[in-house]
């Protein structure tokens, strides 16, 4: 078999390549390299001609450039009645894109590829640390992770970030850390693991990208946070709430038993945005998403549905209804965003026929009536000034001083109540926030 080895040269100890890798690399003759940069190298048998693919960084606009033509160029070689063998820094699958794009096309057309495995750089870092991967540990790629707004990792359980090869880099997964983990949560910089260079540095979060002796052999290790943080670990307090050794009361609960603590759940919510205690909102959005998922929870047990369909379907419902931020729509401002929202709103649920339409029942009548106005408004009906909205009121008082039957007053008193609403939107506010303030003075 020639077609395409590919070789891992192990964390950087060129004692710490396999035996096999060293019995390839022994008879091979030439040897392509994705990267120079890497401390193996120089212990590499001194009669092999080594091709390397180093400029290609300097001369592309972003690493996927270079990667399709590394890719494309060893699968030439590979075509070759000799072969290629090409060799990666660590272990080929572990933060080497273009190997798993080369195995993949390689299979496609039919030319076979063997891969000689070597240590990645996560033992070695394990060993400079004292610690089990089996212990939860989550791996990543720090390029991956700069690219982000939020870290896709859970916070009960360790991490440990690979490719952290510049202080930009760090710059940009520091902030999306900051994200999840406390400013001055503790993390690990572990520099050149796996050769006698070894370095370990222990700094607060917020310190990263101001270390200077961040290089390719850099990767950094995240501690959980302490105590429980994770939507995973209430996920499950919750399913134990719910287990035969649960909670009596919690096992009783059915979707409808629920709905009125959901509503007054999402009530203290506003009533801690309303008085500006941020500590009470923390503690009442958590009151608020055990609600969540306690419904789900017994979604689930029920077989109607998973937390995973919950989440899908939001994050499908968010990106749709925003074309220009996932799409190439263009916007002129918060009036078209929410015009065109309704529009997609209304394709999503069959084509309504009414921009009145989906407007939950059980809204207060106060905030119902807003949306209603809202929504009417952004079709065209509306009044042209706010002189009109105030004449409307007027005429709607006038109405109910003579209605002549309890029907009647009851009748013309909702449309005067529509018509104060539409007058708050003009005037810039919320009719159920100025309500409630009115009420608190009371």
């Amino acid at each position: 078999m020639k077609g395409i080895t590919i070789v891992g040269l192990g964390p950087g100890d060129p004692r710490l390549l396999t035996l096999e890798a060293w019995e390839v690399l022994a008879t091979a003759g030439e040897v392509w390299l994705r990267t120079q940069r890497h401390p193996t190298i120089a212990g590499l048998p001194p009669d092999l001609t080594l091709h390397a693919f180093d400029s290609l960084y300097e001369r592309a606009e972003d690493f996927s450039q270079v990667y399709d033509v590394i890719v494309s160029e060893i699968l030439r070689l590979g075509r070759r009645p000799e072969g290629v063998v090409y060799a990666v820094p660590g272990h080929p699958f572990v933060g080497e894109s273009t190997v798993e794009q080369i195995a993949r096309r390689a299979d496609e057309i039919g030319v076979a590829v063997r891969i000689v495995e070597g240590l990645s750089f996560v033992e070695p870092v394990l060993t400079a640390l004292r610690i089990d991967a089996l212990a939860g540990l989550q791996v990543c790629d720090a390029i991956e992770l700069a690219a982000r707004y939020h870290p896709p990792l859970n916070p009960d359980c360790p991490a440990l970030i690979g490719q952290l090869y510049s202080q930009t880099i760090a710059a940009d997964v520091k902030l999306t850390l900051m994200n999840q983990y406390p400013d001055d949560h503790g993390v690990t910089l572990v520099h050149a693991a796996g050769t006698s260079a070894r370095r370990v540095v222990h700094l607060p979060l917020y310190e990263l990208d101001r270390r200077d002796d961040i290089a390719h052999l850099t990767a950094l290790y995240v501690p959980p946070i302490p105590g429980v943080a994770s939507f995973e670990s209430l996920q499950d307090t919750v399913a134990h709430l719910r287990a035969p050794d649960g909670c009596p009361w919690d096992r009783e609960q059915t979707h409808e038993s629920l709905r009125r603590g959901l509503l007054e759940e999402a009530y203290e919510v506003v009533t801690a945005i309303d008085a500006g205690d941020l500590r009470a909102l923390q503690e009442e959005l958590g009151d608020l998403l055990l609600q969540i998922l306690i419904q789900t929870q017994i979604a689930a047990e029920e077989g109607e549905f998973k937390m995973p369909a919950v989440i899908g379907t939001i994050d499908a419902k968010l990106k749709h209804r925003h074309p220009h931020v996932w799409g190439d729509r263009r916007v002129k401002g918060t009036e078209d965003v929410l015009h065109r929202w309704e529009e997609l709103k209304r394709e999503e649920k069959g084509g309504e026929s009414s921009v009145l339409e989906g407007v939950p029942p059980a809204l207060p009548a106060l905030q119902q009536a807003d949306t209603y106005n809202r929504r009417a408004a952004r079709v065209g009906f509306d009044w042209n000034e706010a002189g009109g909205v105030a004449d409307k009121i007027r005429e709607e008082i006038a109405e109910v001083e003579a209605a002549s039957t309890l029907e009647e007053r009851e009748s013309e008193l909702g449309d005067l109540l529509h018509a104060v609403v539409n007058w708050a939107r003009w005037l810039g506010l919320d009719p159920e926030t100025a309500l409630r303030k009115a009420n608190a003075r009371f």
